[in-house]
């Protein structure tokens, strides 16, 4: 059977098959699972388990997904519930935008799916108690994520130990020991448990219902698998002991065993994709893979923009490119960037565009007419309130289009900024941009001073707060041309106190709109807004529903240091005059 696309398999207790995920030249992900549903006793099955195996570009943004469900007992379509939830999580996991992290992509699933259920049992009477447990694995590149909820258990055996990964969900009294206090279904506030670890070439995988752990214990589980190497053979072993042990329920088991395990993050496994070389320094007139140079757009320490003609069709692009000798970083760095823009289809950023005659590494963008907003104010332009509404809140709506992918840009800024000919704003410049789903330690922080939140040059991580932060600033500076805690260079420490108000350097700007930025600049996190959505409908509603004005920080909050120091000196002023009194008496 199929779900979602022909190359995505789906193995249910229905499919006797054991599937395995190809390798291929390279280290890729490579597993082999096999699977077994045993009725046991009861009339009927209620349990159901599947697995996707995709290939490729899929097995490496999304990885191998496996779930074992297993229907709520004693109710009506228990089977039903376990096989809906399976089947969705399995189809809908792999719609969820690859900029994801697998647990949010996970739970958006999940959510939804317990919805569906609550809403089926509330409409229809033979639907009520229609509840399911749920134990699924994720295996993508270099790591593994868990997802339970319900008493179906997920155990890892790794170097001949075998370890229990979830928790049971069920009431602690004696008497109450078999009744669930999670499932799927049950609650309409869906409670699940996530882990992640490392993922180690020879680790084991066992999920399984409670007909197969209760009948069999964790050391007679690690037997099995120690003993039948085969993950098809060890699935059948473990329902057929525990139905020779008198198991009493339905008994399901899958096993994944991992062959090889890929580069540790995605950069890499992106960057061992392509080995083409870095193009020559380029001039103007220069033909390139079927691309004549028409200019150079921007040069920096280590990227290269030119506007190209490509030959065949005549049509105007950017490509991207490094200098020439650029280090295999940079490199893995420009072909994550593509990976992201690529991803990023909304019309407030230019779009990648497909070259099969690409033989160099560099990547093209569609081109558009006009200026940055750093252009246009070295050029003396002078944006009125009214204008640096409009643009905030096409700057907005950008950035909530990025924030609902879970991509943070890090560097908002009037220089990556576009206005185009069309009147279109545009978004440039994903060089640096992080997603949920990839997140780079290795690039602490990047950005320009002036436009970094204090907690950034604290050192925190970046959030869509700072993001946010930093389209507040850009806001404030489009219409000053000042900072709101002044010009922060490099390695500069400074201080934050209150941010400066626009209406000291701009007295035409409205109150309301200054009550905005001053939240949008806020010092701290908590006080600023919380989503772009929040802070585009500040600007929108304008003076009809204006803010209230945020309130000076208090001197102690602004300055601790000074406010010591004030009661040191007063207490050596009233020390001294003490001294006075004392000699001239």
């Amino acid at each position: 059977m199929t779900v979602a696309a022909a190359r995505l398999r789906v193995v249910s207790n229905r499919d006797p098959a054991a599937v395995a995920v190809p390798d291929s030249a390279r280290a890729t992900l490579t597993v082999e699972l096999g699977h077994s549903s045993l009725t046991g006793p009861r009339p009927r099955n209620e349990d159901f388990c599947g697995a996707v195996t995709p290939e490729g570009a899929e097995l490496q943004s999304k990885g191998l997904l496996a779930a074992v469900a297993d229907g709520v007992g004693g109710h009506a379509n228990g089977r039903e519930a376990a096989e809906y939830v399976v089947r969705g999580l399995l189809a809908d996991y792999y719609a969820t935008p690859d900029t994801w992290s697998v647990a949010t992509a996970l739970d958006k699933v999940l959510e939804a799916l317990n919805r569906w259920l609550i809403a089926s049992a509330r409409h229809s009477r033979e639907n009520a108690g229609m509840a399911t447990t749920l134990s699924a694995v994720s295996l993508r590149g270099a790591r593994y994520v868990t997802v339970h909820v319900g008493d179906s258990r997920i155990y890892l055996l790794r170097d001949g130990e075998l370890r229990r990964l979830t928790t049971d969900h069920v009431w602690d009294h004696p008497e109450l020991a078999n009744v669930l206090k999670r499932a799927i279904g049950l609650d309409d506030n869906l409670a699940v448990d996530y882990s992640d670890g490392e993922l180690r070439a020879g680790d084991t995988f066992a999920l399984m219902s409670d007909g197969v752990w209760n009948a069999l214990k964790d050391s007679r589980i690690a037997d099995v698998l120690l003993g039948t190497p085969d993950p098809q053979a060890a699935a059948e072993a473990l329902t057929l002991v525990a139905i020779g042990n008198g198991a009493q329920d339905n008994c399901t088991a899958m096993v994944l065993k991992v062959l090889g395990v890929p580069a540790a993050n995605l950069r890499d496994s992106l960057a061992g994709e392509s080995q083409l070389p870095l193009p020559p320094r380029l001039r103007v007139g220069d033909d390139l893979d079927g691309l004549r140079v028409d200019a150079l757009l921007h040069e920096s320490r280590v990227t290269l923009l030119y506007r190209v003609t490509r030959l065949a069709s005549g049509e105007q692009l950017v490509m991207k490119t490094l200098h020439n000798g650029a280090d295999g970083e940079a490199c893995a760095a420009l072909i994550h960037e593509e990976w992201i823009a690529r991803r990023v289809t909304a019309h407030y950023f230019p779009q990648v565009v497909t070259h099969d005659a690409r033989a160099h590494l560099y990547y093209l963008m569609s081109w558009h007419e006009g200026a940055t907003l750093a252009a246009q104010l070295a050029r003396g332009h002078r944006f009125s309130p009214a204008e640096t509404v409009q643009t905030g809140i096409r700057l907005l709506k950008a950035v909530a289009a990025l924030h609902r992918l879970s991509i943070i840009h890090r560097d908002i800024k009037p220089e990556n900024l576009h206005t185009g000919s069309d009147g279109r704003l545009r978004v440039l410049d994903l060089g640096v941009a992080a997603s949920d789903g990839n997140d780079f330690s290795e690039i602490n922080n990047p950005g320009t001073p002036s436009y970094m939140a204090p907690e950034l040059l604290a050192g925190e991580g970046a959030s869509e707060s700072t993001d946010l932060y930093a389209c507040g600033v850009t806001l404030h500076h489009l219409l000053t041309r000042k900072y709101p805690y002044g010009e922060v260079e490099p390695f500069q420490h400074p201080k934050f106190g209150d941010p400066l108000p626009p209406t000291r350097y701009r007295p035409d700007i409205p109150g309301w709109l200054e009550a905005v930025l001053l939240k949008a600049c806020a010092r701290d996190a908590k006080d600023r807004f919380e989503t772009a959505e929040e802070f585009l409908l500040a600007l929108e509603r304008g003076a009809a529903r204006p803010l209230a004005a945020p309130r000076r920080m208090p001197l102690a909050q602004r300055d601790p240091q000074f406010l010591l120091k004030l009661i040191a000196a007063g207490s050596l002023i009233a020390n001294l005059l003490l001294l006075y009194l004392l000699i001239a008496r």
